[in-house]
């Protein structure tokens, strides 16, 4: 099912055609940023925003840091009129990224004129460490974008801004930023190529997803959702894919652009990945409470209720994935540690060219994104190079989600759901130089 579901997705993605932007001017742009502690890179965001997009308001929702973020902003706002500071404050916040949009909503809501055309009016959401593309808003008012009244959301690409860095760790030696960097480059090679073949795909099963940076929705499928559901952001760890689910339940169509893209950090240090990770695949076993509703729904085409299955059913897979795959692979090293351990249980192992056919249908799929991410993204890197980048990314992916499935798992059965956020790298940095000094 893997090999037949890789080679479906690749197909949409080779044959892409890039298509024209269309004019931003024809709609308002109201920009969300969510900040947690983001006092490190918030400066540098609004600023990227505002020159870049200098028709849209940007909306930074403080909840309730610690750090100078509100600071920052309020002094931005104070003399820029486009910028606005929703602030949280607890018991009420902390509360997941999801509440913290919706108090952004309910701001917005309250600031606009009765009288607004509200299917004209764009909310984007922008991660606190997010660069939008220069193009990104025209792109997304492209005609098969915003340009067709039927569309509701659109979701660009994501890319890692620090990508090529060579030093993600200034104070620590060679390997160590080695590895960080091959880290680096593996988020960004995950989300430009498997990640946006996918995307592509869900083109023709109607079931595009949005993500948490750079997903754009009109505000008046945002109010279809509210009165629905009672808020548009719900309260799973995965809150972005949870609005996918509930616009496609409304009937709203989502849609999908490579051709614009925004920036953010790719993250160097394995634990804060994990981390990262872990709370996205919670997310998701957390939203299949809402199958038997999409395998029910009448705007779904039955592909796109495949897809959606597929999809929410991953997660639990790859526990199964765990026994499947890696699990030969353990009997098998401990028996050539020592000889004859296990002999009955080996025995039902592959070997020889078995072996060999086992494991080449266990990494040539994941394997494929490499050559395909140097031809479409970096074709300066050589055939060595492709071939590198895909091996890394069957260890990679294997063993990342692998790891995360299992730990989010854990989390369901203690209990836990707290919304964990992943510091930025230069927080990262900040503490390391603390702990060194």
């Amino acid at each position: 099912m893997f090999i037949t579901y890789v080679a479906l997705i690749s197909v949409p993605y080779v044959r892409h055609v890039s298509r024209p932007p269309g004019d931003a001017r024809d709609f308002a742009w109201h920009l969300f940023v969510p900040c947690r502690d983001e006092e490190a890179v918030i400066g540098a965001t609004t600023a990227h925003l505002r020159a870049g997009f200098p028709q849209a308001h940007v909306w930074v929702i403080d909840d309730a840091s610690v750090d100078g973020t509100a600071r920052k902003v309020r002094s931005v706002a104070e003399s820029d009129s486009r910028v606005h500071l929703v602030s949280r404050r607890l018991p009420e916040a902390r509360t997941g990224k999801g509440e913290a949009l919706n108090a952004a909503y309910r701001a917005l809501d309250r600031w606009l004129p009765a009288d607004t055309d509200r299917s004209r009016v764009i909310v984007g959401v922008i991660d606190a460490d997010g660069q939008p593309a220069a193009n990104c808003l025209d792109m997304c008012a492209a005609d098969h974008l915003f340009g067709d009244p039927e569309v509701s959301s659109v979701q660009v690409i994501v890319r890692m801004v620090n990508r090529d860095n060579p030093r993600p760790f200034p104070r620590r030696g060679r390997l160590v930023n080695a590895l960080g960097q091959a880290l680096v480059r593996m988020q960004d090679l995950e989300f430009r190529v498997p990640i946006s073949a996918i995307q592509l795909t869900r083109r023709h099963t109607r079931t595009v997803a949005l993500g948490g940076n750079g997903q754009f929705t009109r505000l008046h499928a945002l109010d279809t959702v509210r009165r629905q559901y009672g808020r548009p952001w719900g309260g799973s760890l995965l809150e972005d894919y949870e609005l996918s689910v509930h616009l496609l339940l409304t009937g709203h169509r989502t849609a999908y652009t490579p051709d614009t893209y925004v920036d953010q950090e790719g993250l160097p240090s394995l634990r804060r990945l994990i981390t990262q990770r872990t709370r996205w695949g919670q997310g998701t076993m957390q939203c299949c409470r809402y199958l038997p509703r999409l395998w029910s729904c009448r705007h779904l085409p039955r592909t796109g209720k495949l897809e959606v299955g597929y999809f929410l059913l991953a997660p639990w897979t790859q526990l199964f994935g765990t026994f499947a795959f890696l699990a030969p692979l353990g009997i098998l090293a401990c028996d050539a540690a020592i000889p004859g351990a296990s002999p009955a249980a080996v025995s039902a192992w592959p070997t020889g060219g078995g072996l060999v056919l086992y494991l080449l249908l266990g990494i040539t799929p994941p394997a494929t994104w490499g050559p395909l991410y140097v031809w479409r993204c970096e074709p300066a890197t050589g055939l060595c190079g492709a071939i590198g980048y895909g091996l890394a990314y069957a260890v990679y992916i294997v063993l990342l989600f692998y790891v995360t499935s299992w730990r989010a798992f854990f989390r369901i059965l203690l209990g836990r759901s707290t919304w964990s956020k992943t510091r930025r790298n230069a927080e990262a940095h900040q503490g390391t130089a603390a702990v060194e000094t």
